[in-house]
């Protein structure tokens, strides 16, 4: 899936630059949030593995951080910036 994202991102980036227009993504790595507060009926297999992942993982990224990158995105200073993703993990994506 992400592959595919990635694609259609670099792809719009493409077709649309001489219109002025900018297509770029965000790869976020895990994000703090409540989510877990409302979950029922935790599959404990599927809990033990997501542990192992998450083990690896630098830290969490705040919504904070992810929404700065979007900001930088939206900016002026990002107006050479089209076609990519930036990924925003905490080095994650780079333990591959």
């Amino acid at each position: 899936m992400f592959d595919c994202v990635v694609g259609i991102t670099k792809n719009t980036g493409f077709l649309y630059a001489n219109e002025g227009i900018r297509c770029n993504g965000i790869a976020p790595g895990g994000v703090e949030t409540n989510i877990g507060s409302s979950m029922k009926n935790i599959d404990e297999f599927g809990a033990r593995r997501q542990q192992l992942t998450g083990a690896l993982m630098p830290r969490m990224d705040k919504s904070e951080e992810i929404a700065n990158v979007a900001l930088f995105l939206a900016s002026d200073e990002s107006s050479f910036v089209n076609g990519t993703v930036i990924t925003a993990d905490g080095g994650w994506a780079s333990s591959f």
